[in-house]
């Protein structure tokens, strides 16, 4: 497991898991309630594997609402916001060709 990583953010309130997979770079996150500000590099696919988040992307001015199954994609030198709707929900970095940040 070498190449797996622990990332904390934001005083522990996001948590992270790094490693590869099949597709590439990916992480599994876990965001305690709260509302988060993060700068992309590389473009971004985001799974909610757990619960449900609000997200505010580069570009539009309404947070959208994301439950467990959905996605939503963050372009590559862009700003987003996260804010769990439920206690401790867990999300999914998943790369498909995008480079991940770790969350």
């Amino acid at each position: 497991m070498s190449d797996t990583s622990h990332n904390t953010y934001f005083d522990g309130g996001v948590q992270s898991l790094g490693f590869e997979n099949a597709s590439g770079r990916a992480t599994v996150g876990v965001i305690a309630p709260g509302t988060y500000d993060f700068n992309t590099d590389g473009a971004e696919l985001m799974t909610v594997v757990a619960g449900a988040i609000e997200a505010i992307v580069d570009g539009e001015s309404d947070w959208e609402t994301y439950p467990k199954g959905s996605r939503f994609e963050v372009p590559a030198s862009s700003h987003f916001q996260v804010r769990p709707k439920l206690l401790r929900p867990t999300c999914a970095n998943s790369s498909e060709n995008r480079q991940s940040s770790a969350y």
